[in-house]
This record gives C-alpha cells, structure tokens and sequence, in this order.
C-alpha cells in the first residue's frame, strides 16, 4: 500500500496535529503523513524549536506500536535511517553525509535534519525536518541545507521517496528486530574512539569517545578513566581532535 500523504499550508506543528488526533480517539492509519508548506510552531527534541524556511521537507507520520515490536525508542534509528538512504542518492560524494546518536543527520558535519518522537495511545508520532532549500541562521550550532552542495529536491517528490523509505524501514524493524536497524545505524555513524561531549537527561556534562550502543539503542561513553558510562537521552557533540 501506497503512503497516504496530506499536505497543509500552514500549520503549528504536523506532530501536535496528529497527536492531537489521537487524543481525541481519531483513527489515524499507519502510514499516513502530514506535510506543511510553513509551520508556526515547529518543535524539536528537549523543547527546542524547529525554523522552516521555504521548500524545506517538514511532515509526521504516524506508527502504531503492537506487544510484539521492538522498544518504541528504536524507531528513531529507523527514522534517521530513513532519512539518510532518501538523501544518499541525491549526493556526488556519500560520505558528506553521517548520522549523530541519538536521532541527527549531518551534512558535511552540520545538521540539516531534525527529528521527534513522541508517543500517544498506543501510537508514536515521528516528525522529521530537511533543509532542503535552505538552512537557518542559527548561532550555536552549524546548520545545512542540501542546496548548499548542489540542487535541492522538490518538496512534493522528496516527501513521496521519504514515505517510501520509512515504510520499508519499519517493515524491516518489525520484522528482524531492533538488531540489524542499529547495526546498519552504527555503520553509518561516527566511528569507535570519536571523542564526544554529551550533556544527558539528568543536566550533567561529561566527555569521552563513543563506544557503541548498548541493545536498546543508549550511547555507551567511554571516559578518561577507562569506565563506561550509557546514556539514555541528551544532547551530543562531536568534538574536534
């Protein structure tokens, strides 16, 4: 079955939209995407806003989540996964693209993608941002668009190939597990031994280099004193040898 896509021209934010659905008990189908052409209100992770620019990809979609699935965590590897094998084709040089725990998409070492996962009745909403067109001005940190290395995709065609991608990534989620879906993550992500500043859930700033993923998908840093420490939720940087 095809993916179902709705586009708005406006609205606060596709995932508040479709969670807001939930809430109410509509039935909103697996494999449905709303898509806007501007958002009002676009959140990302811890709070943060999302600023969109014209042309640039956001849009949600919706997973329902049965006994039998991996822990719903997991599905933003599948999400970022998606992402990443949309845009790889649409790239002279491949390696300009790297995926950063727990959920970015970095182009040329700077994010020009952003996702959120929330969970609501059984359901889990994934809303996903690409700079496509054009990045915005931000001043802590360093930001992308696929324009900036050559021609951006048109906003409708790249939605079409997301949702495509997405659906193939879900099925291979429930179908071999969280396993291969973190695996082909670690791959295509920053090497063993990269050094790593994370400021996790709880507040507290800690350095080390990244040791892998633990089998639910938290971030294992290996600090100065050879300890490990995981890490379930927080921001992360790379940092500069």
């Amino acid at each position: 079955m095809s993916p179902q896509i709705d586009y708005v021209p406006e609205t606060g934010s596709t995932n508040a939209d479709l969670l807001a659905r939930l809430l109410v008990n509509e039935l909103v189908p697996e494999g449905y995407w709303l898509v806007a052409d501007r958002q009002t209100a676009g959140r990302g992770r811890q709070g943060r806003s999302w600023i969109d620019a014209p042309g640039n990809f956001m849009g949600s979609t919706v997973v329902r989540l049965h006994d039998r699935d991996p822990s719903p965590g997991t599905l933003s590897f599948v999400a970022a996964l998606a992402v990443y094998e949309t845009v790889l084709p649409l790239l002279a040089t491949p390696s300009a693209l790297m995926l950063k725990w727990p959920n970015d998409v970095l182009l040329e070492g700077a994010k020009f993608c952003g996702l959120l996962l929330e969970c609501e009745r059984g359901h889990a909403v994934i809303g996903i941002g690409v700079n496509l067109a054009a990045a915005p001005q931000i001043t802590d940190r360093k930001v992308r668009s696929l324009s900036d290395i050559g021609p951006a995709p048109a906003r409708d065609a790249f939605a079409s190939a997301l949702a495509a991608q997405f659906a193939t990534e879900l099925q291979r989620w429930r179908e071999f597990g969280a396993g291969p879906i973190t695996n082909r993550w670690k791959a295509a992500a920053h090497k063993p031994g990269t050094p790593l500043s994370v400021h996790d859930g709880g507040g507290t700033a800690l350095s080390g280099t990244y040791d892998g993923l633990t089998d639910d998908g938290a971030l294992r840093l290996r600090l100065p004193d050879g300890t490990t420490h995981t890490v379930h939720a927080g921001d992360v940087t790379l940092e500069e040898r």
